[in-house]
C-alpha cells in the first residue's frame, strides 16, 4: 500500500491464527475463503474497510508462531529475520464478513490463474490450511450527514461493498466499482439514497479507467466524503480529480493504491 494516505491502528488480539474452514469459487475472479479458529472469537471488529496482514503458507513446513504480533517497521524487520525455509507470505486484504456468533471471517480474493502468490493459493481451495492475520483497522473514515463517493476496482470491492453495508442508512451519494466480467458484481447492501454504479471492464482498456471517467461525470459537492482504492492510478487519479478540479479539500479523500499495473 505504498500510494496511501490510510492510517494503520494496532489490535490488542496482534496476531491471529486460523484455519481455511471453507472455500468456494464464487465468480469468475473471485474466491472467497472462511477462515475460523478460537482465536477470532476475539477479533476487533470494526466493519467498513476492515483491513489486515494476512500470513499465507507456501509449503508445507511454514510457520506462524515466530511472526511479529504488529506489522509496523520493527515488526517488518522481525518478519524478514525468519527464516526463509519456513516464512510464510504476507498480503494486505479486507473483511468481506465478520460473523461473531460463529467465529468465522470471510475473505475474498482476486484470482487471475497463475498470477501473484495469495491469489493462486485460494485458488486451490485450500481447505484444513491454516493461516495467521494480523488486524490492522479501518481506513474509511465517516463522516456523519456528509455525502459519499466510494469508487474501486475488483480488489476494492469488498472494501466498498463492506463501507457501503455500514454506511448509516440515511447516507446520500454515489460508489463507482468497476469489476473483470459481469458475473463478478456481488449482492450490495447499500443506502437508500446512495447509488451504485457497476461497470465492467472492456478488454484492452487500463484497470480503472471506465471508473475514473465516470467518476468526471457525476455531481460532486465539496464536502464530500470521498474513498478510492485499487490499482494505483486509480485510486490518485480520483484524489487528484478531486482536490485540483473539483475542490473537495484533500483531507476530504482517503485512497490506497493495493496493485499497480504493469
Amino acid at each position: 500500500m505504498a500510494t496511501s494516505n490510510l492510517t494503520v491502528s494496532h489490535a490488542e488480539t496482534g496476531l491471529v491464527t486460523a484455519e481455511v474452514v471453507r472455500a468456494a469459487r464464487i465468480s469468475p475472479h473471485f474466491v472467497r475463503i472462511t477462515l475460523s479458529g478460537p482465536e477470532l472469537a476475539d477479533w476487533r471488529h470494526v466493519g467498513f474497510d476492515q483491513w489486515f496482514r494476512l500470513a499465507v503458507p507456501t509449503h508445507d513446513d511454514t510457520r506462524f508462531d515466530n511472526l511479529p504480533d504488529e506489522y509496523d517497521l520493527r515488526g517488518y524487520l522481525k518478519y524478514l529475520r525468519t527464516p526463509k525455509a519456513t516464512r510464510p507470505v504476507i498480503r494486505n486484504y479486507t473483511v468481506r464478513e465478520y460473523r461473531a456468533a460463529d467465529g468465522e471471517l470471510d475473505v475474498d480474493f482476486v484470482v487471475h490463474g497463475d498470477e501473484g502468490v495469495a491469489g493462486p493459493w485460494a485458488q486451490r481451495l485450500p481447505v484444513g490450511a491454516s493461516v495467521a492475520l494480523i488486524d490492522q483497522g479501518c481506513g474509511y473514515r465517516h463522516v456523519d450527514g456528509a455525502p459519499v463517493l466510494l469508487v474501486g476496482d475488483e480488489s476494492a470491492l469488498p472494501a466498498v461493498v463492506g463501507i457501503l453495508r455500514d454506511l448509516p442508512r440515511d447516507t446520500r451519494g454515489d460508489a463507482v466499482i468497476e469489476v473483470l466480467h459481469a458475473d463478478d458484481v456481488q449482492p450490495v447492501d447499500a443506502p437508500a439514497g446512495v447509488t451504485v454504479h457497476w461497470l465492467v471492464r472492456e478488454p484492452g482498456r487500463a484497470p480503472g479507467d471506465a471508473a475514473l471517467a465516470l467518476v468526471r461525470t457525476l455531481p460532486v459537492v465539496d464536502s464530500v466524503n470521498a474513498f478510492a482504492a485499487g490499482e494505483s492510478k486509480l485510486a490518485t487519479g480520483v484524489r487528484r480529480h478531486l482536490v485540483a478540479e473539483r475542490g473537495v479539500p484533500k483531507a476530504n479523500v482517503t485512497f490506497c493504491g493495493y496493485w499497480r499495473a504493469s
